[in-house]
């Protein structure tokens, strides 16, 4: 089946197209789970989560814009919603109540892999690695972050440099 076949099978509910659908996304959606939470297994509840939602929420998809990136849009949404009952910002501080942060030095990334600088990406800490994720991957402003997120602007922007200075450093000691 090609994509509008699959969405239109699993609009009617036809368990092979969602199967289909499911064999044809869960590896990507998967790496979505996996870059918000570090535990494997939560990361398959919150995979199981998307598709029932995908599955029960099809009709919404209006045709506009990429299938896939309608798909990995709710699986943000299914992680965000865990990490925001988790509580995972609740610690986090605004930019404008620490220090005078440094910018870091970039030269070592080049000498990495993708995979490399993504497995740097899952060590770091949680609120640290969703807004990187949500900023630099997904492409959400701070100003969308803050609001998915019901933390500052600045909150949002000082997770996100604190995440560069930590990745910087944690490249730094591997180069």
């Amino acid at each position: 089946m090609n994509e509008l076949q699959l969405i239109e099978g699993c609009r009617k509910g036809e368990r092979r197209a969602q199967k289909e659908l499911y064999d044809a996304y869960s590896r990507k959606m998967m790496g979505v789970c996996l870059r918000y939470v570090n535990d494997r297994e939560t990361a398959r509840d919150l995979l199981q989560d998307g598709f029932v939602k995908i599955f029960t929420s099809m009709d919404s998809y209006t045709g506009s814009g990429s299938f896939e990136g309608w798909m990995r849009k709710i699986f943000v949404n299914c992680a965000l919603e865990y990490l925001r009952k988790s509580d995972v910002l609740r610690e986090a501080t605004d930019l404008d109540n620490t220090a005078e942060l440094i910018q870091p030095d970039s030269s070592a990334i080049s000498d990495m892999s993708a995979a490399e600088l993504m497995n740097l990406v899952k060590e770091l800490p949680v609120g640290f690695r969703t807004v990187f994720n949500m900023f630099a991957i997904e492409g959400y402003s701070h100003k969308e972050i803050s609001e998915m997120l019901n933390i500052t602007e600045s909150t949002s922007r000082s997770q996100y440099t604190r995440a560069k200075q930590l990745l910087q450093r944690r490249i730094n000691a591997l180069y």
